[in-house]
């Protein structure tokens, strides 16, 4: 019945059943042969699929979409939407997938909607299936070789041993987060000359393929030829070898250099560490490119060796652990001598990269705020590792919460993270006592007592083991379902870290449990970064999430902290977010004469933190410390260039940056009517942010005035000096409007893109669209989460990305077809109207839009307001997609 009304159909069930077509087919046959679309999104998950009913779909005409990736995309959902053009849409979720029980005799459960009851959810349905269906994961079933691969995937599903796919025809489309990872190296490369980079990724999040993708954007490019990639075991090379043959679409790439192999033509090595002895009969220059995968071995002798020799063009190091065991350096063979770019945590578990977990803060009676801190390293280890030593009540809380919190500790795997070695020893005496076997794993024993500490974890001897610091190859047991931090941590990096140890994916783990054991704290600890990197929220929104109960967490976990760890680290974010300048200026005594870099280094300050509001930044700051004496000639306008200086905290360009850091050198003011009109207009963009309630004619005086406060003019060169540390993406130049200051990628405030348009004290405008005769260009400015609270309603998403190239945006409510505003957005290609897209994710009093280029119109639909999906020119980053999609899995 349903059928015979509809227009369109979108189905999304992860098994087809060839018995199950079969009772619809003539009702399908029938709506396709009127005209009918049919949408279909399957997978071979459990190889449950029948591949003839797949095939039978794409016959009678319907589009089909499989997903081959079981381990990461694990569709599970079965529902029906039914399109009419009289707008009255109805659909079926529930549990029938499209199979002959489930249609007929099965016990399943289906709920009927409909638009005319529940708008908002068959929005969202809509929403979401358009989301997958452009998502890479679900690929297009058309084609004889489409067909070899299904099949081949359903018998992979099934036990049944195949030959590996052929390599032509597999596109290796990176996730999100790893295209995040590839544009941070670019960045790197392109926009700080840094050549020697660091990944830090989790294992199991694809580290060789986004090697492999890296090498591959690289010899694109004419920037790599040759290649050396190292690795200290067979397995791995065999394994790296392989991707990146599929990567490249070339089975022949590459040679082997291990156990007696040796290579032939010396360009595409896949080297063992311990193969390389004969190396230095080669140039240092000899491989343009040398990857070496887990680069946490790089402080032995043999890879020392290597490093000191060889000179690429490129070092690219990847590893889970930027830390050894034995605490020796490896970051120094890097620029500036810190990873590159780390995993984001959520995006990986939301992809189901990595075992979801329940995370539980527990309170433990342990009063902190006394024990000695030192600025810079934290708690004094031996007085810490004293204290929970010294309270009797501690371990059996610690048990009492393993036995409510996992169960059946029987079956666990645990591993704490200790204070220190007598702290770790001391735990694993303490268990032992309570019936639980246990073993401290520490820097003190060998190599072999370490493995049989960690065979017995595995096989089950032993129940949790005790560590300090051993990330890597100390404590790498997949199994470990039970993560203890039995010491607060406030390094994100260290932290992450250590919750990484019980991530990894097996069989049947089915969700990691962690329990943080939390205690009043010192004042100047902090847990904004732990939980930042937790849960991806920004650190101003971290107390929103704590009260709210962090409602947007990946699918599967969890953050349940009790009412007094709640309490604490409530106040500790909000105490960290807070700022005295009293306090400050007492720290910054203490440190003495310093540069703003090195003072935000060594307080652990973010620059938001010393301009929010009114507090005055740097200059202020160094005022009252009593370390700034030069006079003030106009306190008012001082305390306006505070103010401003706040405003441009998101400057991301870097042409524009060293613009900036070019006129401020000089001794004085630059002459307006000496720059090029591309200039002009960037040094308009600094007068709006500095005084956009004057026109931009009165320039001339601003940086008059600039000038006149040497304080504040120096302090404006170190900010756009750090402004340029803090570049993490390329900023691109866009032909449409390389004639304006804009670039790709980059972040503007309102006034300032507008000014780049050509528009003069563009404050007093306010809507989100302008159209710009001049330049003949429809300026659009997104907001994506119009709440404002960066816990998006599910109603929101009339402006929202569809995929990478894909948005769908809202027109004002009184814009109709006829319009001449219509009619300029929908033929603006024929008019030679360009239209530009500015997005942000939350409106934050005037938060800067990130410009994602062109766009051209594609489809609409409605009017007053007109609905219209564009094509944009270039690729959303993969962060922002991220945020600016409906769904976030």
């Amino acid at each position: 019945m349903e059928l015979r009304t509809a227009d369109r159909v979108d189905l999304l069930c992860a098994f087809v059943k060839w018995h199950g077509l079969r009772l619809i087919e003539k009702e399908l046959t029938d709506f396709i042969d009127r005209g009918g679309r049919l949408r279909v999104i399957t997978t071979t998950y459990m190889g449950a699929t029948d591949a003839a009913a797949v095939e039978r779909l794409r016959d009678l005409g319907a589009e089909v979409a499989v997903s081959y990736d079981t381990r990461r995309t694990r569709l599970h959902a079965k529902a029906w939407l039914f399109h009419r053009a009289s707008g009255l849409d109805t659909a079926y979720v529930g549990s029938s997938n499209l199979s002959r029980s489930a249609m007929l005799d099965g016990l399943e459960w289906n709920v009927r909607l409909a638009r005319a009851e529940q708008p908002h959810l068959i929005d969202t349905f809509a929403a979401t299936f358009e989301e997958y269906w452009n998502d890479p994961s679900f690929e297009p079933y058309k084609s004889e070789d489409d067909r070899v691969r299904l099949k081949e995937a359903l018998d992979a599903e099934n036990g049944v041993k195949i030959d590996q796919l052929t390599i032509a025809n597999i596109d290796v489309i990176p996730y999100p987060y790893q295209s995040e990872i590839l544009d941070e190296l670019a960045a790197a490369r392109e926009e700080h000359s840094h050549w020697r980079n660091l990944a830090v990724m989790a294992t199991g999040t694809g580290k060789t393929i986004v090697a492999a993708l890296d090498y591959d954007r690289l010899q694109r490019a004419g920037t790599v030829k040759t290649l050396l990639f190292v690795a200290h075991r067979k397995e791995i090379l065999e394994q790296s070898l392989a991707t990146f043959r599929t990567v490249l679409k070339n089975g022949s790439f590459g040679e082997l250099m291990v156990d007696g192999n040796r290579p032939s033509k010396w360009q595409h090595v896949f080297a063992s560490i311990q193969s390389l002895g004969s190396l230095t009969d080669l140039e240092p220059d000899h491989f343009d490119m040398i990857i070496i995968d887990e680069f946490h071995h790089a402080a032995a002798k043999s890879y020392e060796k290597l490093l000191d020799h060889a000179d690429p063009k490129v070092l690219l190091g990847l590893t889970a652990t930027p830390e050894r065991t034995d605490g020796q350096d490896i970051l120094h063979w890097f620029d500036d001598n810190k990873p590159t770019v780390e995993l984001r945590l959520w995006e990986a578990l939301e992809r189901g990269l990595l075992v979801p977990f329940h995370y539980f803060g527990i309170h433990d009676n342990v009063d902190l705020s006394g024990v000695a801190w030192r600025r810079g390293q934290g708690y004094v280890p031996a007085e810490l590792a004293q204290r929970y030593m010294s309270i009797d009540t501690r371990v059996p809380l610690v048990v009492q919460a393993l036995k409510d919190k996992v169960g059946n500790i029987g079956a666990m795997k645990a591993v704490g993270f200790c204070v220190s070695i007598e702290h770790a020893n001391f735990m694993a005496e303490r268990f032992e006592h309570h019936g639980i076997p246990s073993r401290a794993i520490t820097s003190k024993m060998t190599s072999v007592e370490r493995a049989e500490a960690l065979a017995q974890l595995k096989n089950g001897m032993l129940k949790a083991v005790f560590t300090v610091d051993l990330f890597n190859e100390g404590v790498d047991v997949p199994d470990i379902d039970t993560v203890l931090f039995l010491r607060p941590t406030e390094s994100a990096t260290v932290f992450l870290q250590q919750l990484g140890r019980g991530l990894r994916l097996t069989k049947d783990k089915a969700v990691l449990t962690v329990l943080d054991f939390v205690g009043n704290q010192h004042r100047e600890f902090r847990f904004d970064k732990r939980f930042t990197a937790l849960t991806g929220i920004a650190r101003g929104r971290l107390a929103d999430g704590v009260e709210a109960g962090f409602p947007t967490l990946p699918a599967g976990c969890s953050i349940d902290l009790d009412r007094e760890v709640s309490r604490i680290v409530l106040a500790n974010i909000k105490q960290s977010l807070a700022y005295s300048i009293r306090d400050a200026s007492e720290e910054l005594r203490s440190l003495g004469r310093i540069s703003l870099r090195q003072y935000l280094h060594e307080s652990g300050r973010e620059l938001e933190d010393l301009y929010a509001g009114d507090r005055g930044g740097w200059a202020r700051l160094r005022r009252e410390a009593g370390m700034e004496s030069r006079p003030l000639s106009d306190q008012a306008f001082d305390k306006q260039l505070g103010k401003a200086f706040n405003r441009m905290l998101h400057i991301d360009d870097p042409r524009r940056l060293e613009f900036l850091r070019g006129i401020l050198q000089g001794d004085t003011p630059p002459q307006y009517s000496e720059f090029s009109d591309f200039e002009k207009r960037m040094l308009a963009m600094l007068h709006v942010g500095i005084d956009s309630t004057k026109p931009i004619a009165s320039i001339s005086t601003t940086l008059e005035r600039l000038w006149g406060n040497p304080v504040r003019k120096d302090e404006l060169i170190e900010i756009t000096e750090i402004l340029q540390d803090r570049v993490h993406r390329v900023a691109k130049p866009v032909d449409v409007v390389a004639h304006l200051p804009l670039r790709l990628h980059a972040r503007y405030t309102k006034d300032e893109l507008l000014t780049a348009f050509g528009m003069d004290r563009p404050r007093y405008w306010v809507a989100g669209v302008r159209y710009v005769p001049e330049e003949a260009a429809d300026v659009f400015m997104v907001t994506i989460d119009k709440s404002g609270t960066g816990f998006k309603p599910s109603t929101m998403y009339n402006d929202r990305a569809i995929s990478l190239t894909r948005f769908q945006w809202e027109s004002q409510g009184n814009t109709s077809l006829a319009s001449p505003t219509g009619q300029r957005y929908i033929n603006h290609d024929q008019l030679k109207n360009s239209i530009h897209l500015f997005i942000r994710h939350i409106k934050e009093d005037s938060g800067p839009f990130l410009y994602c280029g062109p766009m051209h119109y594609r489809s609409h639909q409605g009017e007053n307001p007109i609905q219209i999906e564009w094509e944009l020119e270039h690729e959303l980053p993969a962060d922002v997609f991220h945020y600016a999609k409906v769904t976030t899995g």
